[in-house]
């Protein structure tokens, strides 16, 4: 492991360096090492280097950045450097640009074209239908997902993401390491396997109130588009459509009703000029290198078991990969709602189907 990489990585993990003034150090004193060894006094005399500056960058060490890098190869994970070529091209060019990324994962996921999905932490049924409907269509598009795992919409666009077989990045307000919210352990690990898990905060360090909307600007920048599912007028979510548009990037937003609080952002963002999102369509022409993969029509997906009986097979053949709600296979099966609720149950135990909530049941 370099001592000009380490030196980099303690640098850039002074609380107040960033990007710019890491910048600035890095002209002054040619590498990373000689900045970090340089005397206090000489730090001072570099433009926009504060006092209080100067004292973090006099304090900090080569051996912090060295256990930085350590604790991350630790957890499956690694830095990456601006100037690397798996270093994100989006985020070259945002405003405040991120000096450092830790990363877990596929890191061949950031070459892909990504679209964010953000929303409510505390979403409608309603909410919840829609983020996986617009997550499976971007995925079947090719299209990977991105969001900031956290609870509601976040975990919900991850999760169908990866569910309809497409990749996610997963965007942290805290280090790797650390699971935040508790609640989504088991997702954690899911996107660490199966996706990206990406930060610029060191290993193990916990979230604080400032690092979300931070997190939620390498959300934004690494898209090319950012939906918004829904969106109380409060929501954290649009913290993600100011950066998205401070950065340049297109945002669309789900229109919901009119009485409910949960869409009141939403609905808002598409009075004040956001592009609705109706159908696949309003997302694939920001994507024009996409191409929707056929339609899970009703009646494809995991092969049924045998044994399962008739009617459980013709209530299968109703379900389809974007979801349908009970209701509607009842009304299309024409018989009563319980017992097309029984034949789904036994479906999904066999795992054929899976439910959302809302009474939505989609086939796998």
């Amino acid at each position: 492991m370099s001592e000009e990489r380490a030196a980099y990585v303690a640098l850039a993990l002074v609380p107040g360096i960033g990007h710019a003034r890491l910048r600035r150090l890095l002209a002054a004193f040619d590498t990373a090492l000689g900045a970090i060894s340089a005397p206090f006094a000489f730090l001072r005399t570099v433009p926009d280097i504060s006092l209080a500056a100067a004292t973090a960058i006099a304090a900090t060490t080569v051996a912090a950045g060295h256990c930085a890098l350590g604790d991350a190869d630790r957890l499956g994970g690694r830095a990456l450097l601006p100037d690397e070529p798996e270093f994100p091209e989006a985020l070259h060019n945002i405003p405040d640009p991120p000096a450092l990324l830790f990363v877990q994962g596929d890191l061949s996921l950031l070459r892909r074209p990504l679209v964010a999905i953000v929303g409510s932490r505390e979403p409608s049924a309603y909410g919840v239908t829609a983020c996986r409907m617009v997550a499976e269509t971007a995925v079947r598009a090719g299209i990977g997902v991105v969001s900031g795992m956290a609870r509601g919409l976040d975990a919900v666009a991850h999760t169908a993401a990866l569910d309809a077989g497409g990749p996610t990045v997963g965007v942290l307000g805290n280090g790797l390491g650390v699971v935040y919210p508790a609640a989504n352990r088991a997702l954690y690990a899911r996107v660490a396997a199966e996706g990206l898990l990406l930060t610029e905060h060191p290993p193990g360090e916990r979230p604080h109130a400032g690092s979300f909307p931070r997190r939620n600007r390498l959300v934004s920048g690494l898209a090319r588009a950012s939906i918004v599912v829904e969106a109380a007028e409060s929501s954290g979510a649009l913290i993600t459509v100011s950066a998205a548009l401070e950065q340049g990037r297109d945002v669309l937003a789900l229109p919901g009703p009119i009485t409910s609080p949960t869409s009141a952002g939403t609905n808002r963002l598409l009075r004040d000029g956001a592009a609705p999102y109706l159908e696949p369509d309003d997302l694939l022409r920001l994507y024009p290198e996409a191409k929707l993969a056929p339609h899970g029509t009703p009646g494809n997906g995991t092969p049924l078991p045998a044994g399962l009986g008739e009617d459980v097979c013709a209530v299968a053949a109703l379900v389809g990969a974007d979801g349908t709600h009970v209701d509607d296979v009842a009304r299309r099966a024409g018989r009563p709602v319980g017992q097309v609720l029984a034949s789904l149950l036994t479906l999904e135990l066999a795992g054929v189907v899976a439910q959302a909530p809302g009474a939505i049941f989609r086939r796998l």
